[in-house]
């Protein structure tokens, strides 16, 4: 997977690796950007007749709703090159099996059996290609009752049972705020494609790789599914309580909606919060063990966070950290924005795009050591179509005309079209 120099003498890993993508949305186009990221060449084929629901979700730079100015498309995408085609032209399905051609990566996230219509599933595509590593990505897997269950995030996360221990144990279950399991759906996207590269290099045999997003959540939450398996114990919301620790949870500290995350786990953790907290009550014989605090834990609770409501989260925060107590301010989107530890790593980067100019954008949870990752921001739609029709695929300019001509190349003109129509 090796490949050429780039700047300062480094290799980028995945240098030399080509990926054709017909993944939209969440789940697959975050996947990729990894790949993208470290040094893999990757074309995405979109179309101005079926725009990405991504493009078109919010926020959007300066609130402007265009397709070009979601900043979430931006992020979710990374470095990647941007056709634009339609699959159901022929002009435009030739370009598509031209890009397969190149690939060494297929990659798509849609309804079981609609690649299939196309003559694009895995079996007519390894026919032609058989070394490929063709990805499918989808809510519930490519086989069984519920293949062709569609949904996002949200309903992975509940029907991978995350959503039923959510909450409070006396109310409804609390979905999360944002699509959970398409975040950790993208992580198995990423090193399952590693893993199948890694088996075509050893054997020259490419593979399909049938990732389904519920699965992906059920991994996550393991210690409750062989707790039933092994017990037939089936978890319920437990609110922020933990059965190894007392207190455990979050307390409300000095000022709007400021809070911190406290855990004591043992009694040498206990001896020193109280320590710092200096309230009589600590010495109360109910709350002198671990099975004493959990067994008068709501009355600890309320004491704790007349505690901190007395100071500042960060003050909270410093003085347990200071003395071993695990602590932390319940950050805010704010608070992760400014935190010094993440723009020192430079996790969070300022970045350029061409239409939204320069925004911030994270970049990924690890670092290497010997080489800088590609760090771009996502492709406006149709970019990248004269630099991959000419210089990737050889197109003439005679065959890239005729493409616009029968609609095989969409353009802005057929988004005017399509958003009349919808």
């Amino acid at each position: 997977m090796a490949g050429k120099s780039i700047e300062m003498g480094k290799v980028m890993p995945l240098e030399g690796i080509k990926v054709a993508s017909l993944a939209w949305i969440g789940v697959g186009p975050m996947g990729i950007r990894y790949l993208a990221h470290w040094g893999a060449t990757v074309v995405r084929m979109e179309s101005h007749r079926r725009i990405d629901t991504m493009r078109q979700s919010r926020p959007f730079d300066k609130n402007i709703p265009q397709i070009n100015r979601s900043p979430w498309f931006a992020q979710a995408n990374g470095p990647v090159r941007s056709v634009s085609v339609d699959l159901k032209r022929p002009s435009g399905l030739d370009i598509a099996w031209r890009l397969i051609k190149w690939a060494d990566v297929l990659a798509e996230s849609f309804t079981p059996g609609t690649m299939a219509k196309l003559g694009l599933d895995y079996e007519n595509v390894s026919k032609v290609k058989p070394d490929i590593v063709y990805l499918s990505t989808c809510q519930m897997g490519q086989t069984g009752p519920l293949a062709k269950f569609g949904g996002f995030g949200f309903h992975a996360s509940a029907m991978a049972g995350i959503t039923h221990l959510t909450g409070w144990p006396d109310r409804e279950p609390t979905p999360h705020a944002v699509a959970f399991v398409d975040a950790l759906a993208s992580r198995y996207v990423g090193v399952g494609i590693l893993s199948a590269l890694e088996y075509r290099r050893r054997t020259g045999r490419g593979q399909h790789l049938d990732v389904s997003q519920c699965e992906c959540g059920i991994q996550n939450i393991a210690p409750v599914i062989m707790d039933y398996i092994t017990n037939g114990h089936s978890a319920i919301r437990s609110g922020n309580s933990y059965p190894y620790a007392a207190p455990h949870s979050v307390y409300p500290c000095k000022g709007d909606d400021r809070w911190c995350a406290i855990t004591v786990f043992d009694d040498i953790q206990w001896e020193a919060f109280c320590n710092v907290i200096d309230q009589e009550w600590t010495g109360d014989p109910k709350f002198a063990s671990l099975l004493s605090r959990k067994q008068n834990e709501v009355e600890l609770d309320v004491h704790v966070s007349e505690w901190a409501m007395g100071y500042t989260a960060e003050e909270v925060e410093a003085n347990l950290q200071a003395v071993g107590v695990p602590c932390h301010v319940v950050a805010t989107v704010k608070d992760v924005y400014n935190d010094p530890q993440m723009r020192h790593r430079g996790f969070l980067r300022e970045l350029k795009h061409s239409v939204m100019d320069e925004h911030t954008y994270y970049t990924h949870g690890f670092k290497m050591s010997k080489v800088e990752g590609d760090w771009r921001t996502g492709p406006l739609l149709g970019e990248h179509n004269e630099y991959v029709f000419k210089e990737i695929l050889g197109m003439t300019d005679d065959e890239i005309a005729e493409a616009l001509i029968n609609g095989g190349i969409t353009t802005d003109a057929d988004l005017a079209v399509s958003m009349r129509e919808s």
